[in-house]
């Protein structure tokens, strides 16, 4: 049964239920305490709640202490069958763009429920500047109707090339917004005192407003005087900085890592830890950890599918890209510890498996497949098993991936295979898609115009090789959309499941620090596309470990069937997520 949510004219919360949308939906029922009633009907009927946005309804029903078992996120869902090759005869495909195309919202959980805002993100989409709405703010006149969209959206999928898969992507791409409402929600432990004291060990104690830190301040008269430059040079001006090193003859061409560890001149080692420590000032320093950091939580907004792939991007605080040097601050509360566990290898077990290569599947039956690769006499090491997998992934054709693909391709035909096809598809301007639906964009006007412009009779002399360079760049794109857009549908799967093994563990009588409903259970605190991290009471880490390990071989089994492909898992229980590693 889903159980619809929308808004009245008044912004009041509307409930209709439904277990075949259209004429026999029921009545839409006003709500007036909308959390007592999500909470005595989860409990009462296990509903799929189905609305607009997860990121507009579910915050604020976790604030009041609610979570739900199932939803259907409409937008979301929408957003894979409008484009999804295997449904591209639908009605919903092909119908002019409208109330459902536009891009997902986002909900500060200290408003209302119901309240919607537009986030500025750091996703593949624009969505320009914030603007609250309140409850009670008109809606345009040309309102969404959740109940008709959820039919067009049923009827897209049954009638799909592929309708199994169709219908776990949407409901995977759901889930997926529940746990990124529920981990920001619950957020990853931080100890505030642990993050300013290693920022105070790093880069000296924390200096006025507009002043560098001590550490970097030091750096500075370093690379002045390696320099023999005025002491107003100013190393955070790229173009300053070069010309003074042009001047002093230290011969670099950019400030690329790679570059200057290759030369020989003493301002390299100041420059070099400069760049390293300006980033951790100015990326995760004191006003990162006045920003993020509340209650002893690190929170951000996750992007469900906000890369063109699926995978996940987030909005602020770059919960993505934590650097090493501070993760010694995320530390689990007392009495409890951080289950983290990572994926080995995910990519290319992914492309195993879709690619039903037997030989290679056999190959990483034994923990490590690159290893596999060179017991099966493919290459000669693993190094080189390696990177030619990345190079068949990413598209690498030189140095050691030049020389390996060729033997790769003769051990494992089918998996090479697939990322040849979906390359030469994509060089031709055409769409790819991964296992379960998810189709790629097409090229774009620019990329056609390129390509047309090599057969004009005026065409310039270096027209062609332009296009031949367009077209292989974009065919680097569709090689690798397919690999990783399955890995990010079998990470849904995989936290789709432990967030349901996860609640059936049940409470805990050592209650963390947290928020209900989550401050005596297990939860997920943290994702990173290969990655999680599960925050729990420490009696209860084993069952966690043997929870994350079952989800993911049963995730592996829902995207493959029984296909012999294997999903390990690097598990450790720690009090600090810098042990981790």
């Amino acid at each position: 049964m889903h159980a619809v949510l929308s808004r009245g004219p008044d912004g009041v919360p509307v409930l209709t239920r439904t277990a075949t949308p259209g004429p026999e939906a029921s009545s839409p029922t006003a709500v007036a305490d909308l959390p007592a009633t999500v909470a005595a009907l989860d409990v009462a009927e296990q509903p799929r709640w189905t609305w607009d946005d997860t990121t507009a309804w579910y915050p604020g029903l976790l604030a009041a202490g609610v979570r739900v078992d199932r939803a259907h996120d409409l937008r979301l869902a929408h957003r894979i069958l409008r484009s999804s090759a295997l449904a591209a005869g639908s009605a919903l495909a092909a119908a002019p763009p409208g109330p459902w195309d536009a891009p997902p919202a986002a909900v500060d959980p200290e408003v209302p429920v119901g309240t919607v805002r537009r986030p500025q993100s750091e996703s593949l989409f624009d969505l320009g500047p914030e603007r609250p709405r309140t409850r009670h703010e008109a809606e345009p006149a040309s309102r969404p109707d959740p109940v008709a969209e959820l039919a067009a959206q049923q009827d897209a999928v049954e009638g799909a090339a592929a309708p199994g898969r169709l219908r776990l992507l949407v409901a995977a791409e759901s889930a997926g917004a529940l746990v990124a409402a529920e981990m920001r929600h619950a957020g990853f432990p931080w100890r505030a005192d642990v993050h300013d004291q290693i920022l105070t060990d790093t880069l000296g104690p924390r200096p006025p407003e507009g002043a560098r830190p001590a550490r970097l301040e030091s750096l500075v008269g370093e690379i002045r005087a390696a320099l023999d430059a005025p002491p107003t040079l100013n190393p955070d001006s790229h173009p300053d900085l070069l010309r003074a090193m042009e001047y002093a003859g230290v011969g670099a061409r950019s400030l690329r890592k790679w570059e200057l560890e290759r030369l020989d001149h003493p301002v390299v080692a100041p420059l070099l830890e400069y760049k390293n420590l300006y980033r951790l000032w100015t990326a995760n320093g004191w006003h990162w950890l006045d920003q993020w950091v509340t209650d002893g939580r690190f929170r951000t907004d996750y992007v469900v599918g906000g890369v063109v792939t699926g995978r996940w991007s987030s909005t602020g605080g770059g919960a993505l890209q934590l650097p090493k040097a501070v993760r010694r601050a995320a530390q689990a509360d007392p009495g409890w510890v951080l289950v983290v566990a990572d994926a080995a290898q995910l990519e290319p077990r992914v492309l195993t498996a879709m690619s039903r290569d037997e030989a290679m599947a056999a190959a990483g039956q034994h923990g490590d497949l690159y290893a596999g690769i060179v017991a099966s006499g493919a290459v000669e090491s693993r190094e080189h098993a390696k990177v030619g997998m990345l190079g068949a992934m990413y598209g690498g054709t030189t140095g050691v991936s030049g020389i390996v693909l060729p033997r790769l391709t003769r051990a494992f035909p089918r998996a090479m295979g697939l990322v040849e096809d979906a390359a030469r598809t994509g060089e031709r301007g055409g769409v790819v898609t991964t296992w379960l639906g998810r189709s790629s964009p097409p090229p774009g006007q620019a990329w056609e115009a390129v390509q047309a412009g090599a057969l004009d009779d005026g065409a310039a002399a270096d027209a062609a090789s332009t296009a031949r360079s367009s077209a292989r760049s974009w065919g680097r794109f569709t090689r690798n959309f397919v690999v990783q857009g399955t890995a990010a549908e079998w990470a849904l799967c995989w936290l789709a499941s432990i967030r349901r093994g996860l609640w059936e563990l049940g409470t805990s009588s050592s209650p963390g620090l947290g928020p209900a409903p989550f401050a005596d259970r297990p939860h997920l605190a943290f994702f990173l596309h290969d990655e999680v991290v599960v925050h729990a009471p420490a009696a209860m880490a084993d069952d966690v470990a043997r929870v994350v390990r079952e989800a993911a071989a049963e995730a592996g089994r829902l995207l493959f069937g029984d296909f012999p492909v294997e999903f390990p898992l690097t598990v450790a229980t720690v009090d600090s997520y810098a042990d981790a590693k």
